[in-house]
């Protein structure tokens, strides 16, 4: 009597799992969508990987003030500083796109097509600054410009018969290079400092003298402050003032009926302020300003 209810029970979960209401005997495996442990679940679409490149410095969006410009004369052209790559030549000059890391391909194409100005490791000197609409040309050891050299066109001679030299051994010549800084939009406005760090993947600043300011600290005191000031006084000489105003928009040299010559050099325009800072040989014996 006790088998036939057993059986029956039997029977019937059995055809369990076809019947609605009733849940089946099966077991989800591990690897089922719906039991993924959150630490196996893969990154949602927007998960993003932190990028640890060090990023340039940010520019103001405001264009190059002309008190920035005389800043960047002052404390960067004359510096020194070591090559942390070695610097190719070429007339062109080798170009830093500001804000991308350095194309290390295009720089070692320029090498091997222009040859080495400066290798790296090597202290070199920033001898200009040249400032254009969309880029800052720094000029370095003296720049791509060639400089005659007297011992490449003498020549002997006994007579009316000219001879060339005994010796016809071309003389190496030693060049500079130029760095172009490209920001791809007007130069905008800068600290000294900012300027340096764009030179960064070039140009390592952080263990040479600084050349500028240890000269003017060497300057009477009238001359120190007058440079920090930004404007010329009588009795400085010439790179007194480039460290104070920067190189002059203009040049005049007059010679006077008695023989003597002077040489202006104007900075501004009318209708703007414009200052006249006129030089006897390398001495400034007048300075005028126009509003």
């Amino acid at each position: 009597m006790n088998a036939v209810p057993t059986l029956a029970l039997v029977a019937l979960l059995a055809l369990g799992a076809d019947q609605q209401g009733l849940l089946p005997f099966r077991s989800q495996p591990f690897d089922s969508p719906s039991e993924t442990p959150a630490a196996l679940e893969s990154p949602s679409a927007d998960t993003t990987v932190p990028d640890t490149t060090v990023q340039p410095g940010a520019h103001s969006s405001a264009p190059l003030r002309p008190e920035s410009r005389l800043l960047l004369v002052r404390y960067v052209d004359g510096e020194f500083a070591k090559l942390v790559q070695s610097l190719p030549g070429g007339k062109k000059g080798f170009k830093l796109v500001v804000g991308k890391p350095l194309n290390m391909q295009k720089l070692n194409d320029t090498l091997r097509l222009y040859g080495t100005a400066a290798v790296r490791g090597e202290t070199i000197q920033i001898t200009g600054l040249e400032i254009r609409s969309q880029e800052i040309i720094v000029q370095i050891n003296g720049g791509t410009k060639k400089h005659f050299n007297w011992r490449q066109h003498i020549q002997f001679g006994v007579g009316d018969v000219a001879t060339p030299p005994q010796d016809m051994t071309p003389l190496v010549q030693i060049t500079g290079a130029n760095l172009v800084l490209d920001y791809g939009r007007p130069v905008p406005d800068m600290s000294p400092d900012d300027l340096k760090h764009d030179l960064a993947s070039m140009l390592d600043f952080s263990k040479e003298r600084s050349a500028t300011v240890n000269w003017i600290d060497t300057l009477p005191q009238q001359f120190q402050d007058a440079i920090k000031d930004h404007h010329a006084v009588v009795g400085m000489d010439s790179e007194m003032v480039l460290a104070a105003m920067g190189r002059p928009e203009h040049k005049i040299r007059e010679k006077s009926p008695e023989g003597n010559e002077t040489e202006d050099w104007i900075y501004g325009s009318p209708p703007a302020r414009t200052t006249f800072v006129t030089f006897a040989g390398d001495t400034v014996i007048r300075v005028k300003e126009f509003n």
